[in-house]
């Protein structure tokens, strides 16, 4: 056994449901390096998270299918292709107009802060730029969807 079994295991459920939070990641646009993501996906695993990774060079009309057939609780964008004013809102657009506006929509990657404001305003809930431990996007994670 991992020391990182023992401590997912050891952690409360990051969920009052029946079933654990499920977290879709997702790579979207031409964007090819995809490891910040898997890293992402794995903390959130080994936290108790139920993880579904889409892989890379998804489109903004595939992230919101999935999440919305897959039932999820929170999507999280991973970008570094510069195309995220763009990319972003489209997705919560997508996901808005489907009637799963609830979902929650977190992003991470290169993003300037001058983009910071406008990707708020179109429905990402929180950015998280490099450097930022995925300790912090656990903690973001269990107090935002054990408020909703």
């Amino acid at each position: 056994m991992t020391p990182s079994a023992r401590i997912a295991r050891a952690m409360p459920p990051p969920s009052t449901s029946h079933r654990p939070f499920r977290i879709l990641i997702a790579k979207p646009g031409l964007d090819g390096h995809d490891r910040g993501a898997k890293v992402v996906a794995r903390a959130l695993r080994d936290a108790g998270y139920e993880v579904i990774y889409t892989g890379l060079r998804q489109t903004p009309e595939q992230i919101a299918a999935a999440a919305v057939q897959e039932d999820v609780d929170a999507v999280g964008l991973s970008i570094l292709s510069g195309a995220h004013n763009s990319l972003l809102p489209e997705i919560t657009r997508l996901l808005r107009e489907q009637g799963a506006g609830d979902i929650l929509v977190f992003a991470g990657g290169i993003i300037p802060d001058q983009d910071l404001e406008g990707l708020k305003r179109a429905g990402i809930d929180a950015v998280f730029l490099p450097g930022t431990s995925t300790k912090d996007i656990i903690q973001y994670l269990r107090g935002r969807l054990s408020a909703a």
